[in-house]
């Protein structure tokens, strides 16, 4: 083995914490939205990216939006075959959430499940960290 692959294995940390994980029925939508971006664009990738941008009555708030590049210091995120990129600033406010789909009857949303949140608005769209 190369001496700087010896170098790089040393210094990888044993243990990394996984920045967002996915749901299952997460992972499907994002699938979808990926099939379905593509099928709107043929020939354009498209990404679901996560952002926290500083709205809402609690200060942030998650946005979501296709992307057809990757940042140069986004994260990229590969779970069970589905993709999305972390803005690079939204890293540190949700390292370790998990991401969910939910349907009900009246409606359907994705669903961040942090636990960095310290307090949450009454309506449940903006938080602080």
């Amino acid at each position: 083995m190369p001496i700087v692959a010896n170098i790089q294995k040393a210094l990888k940390p044993a243990v990394t914490k996984q920045i967002i994980s996915l749901t299952p029925a997460a992972v499907s939508r994002i699938k979808q939205l990926q099939l379905g971006a593509q099928k709107s664009k043929p020939g354009i990738n498209q990404t679901l990216k996560v952002s926290v941008v500083n709205q809402g009555c609690s200060g942030m708030q998650y946005t979501m939006n296709m992307v057809t590049k990757k940042e140069k210091f986004d994260e990229e995120v590969n779970q069970d075959g589905a993709k999305l990129y972390v803005d690079s600033k939204a890293v540190f406010t949700i390292i370790g959430s998990e991401l969910d789909y939910v349907k009900d009857k009246l409606s359907a949303k994705f669903v961040f499940k942090n636990p960095n949140i310290k307090e949450s608005c009454s309506c449940g769209q903006s938080f602080s960290v």
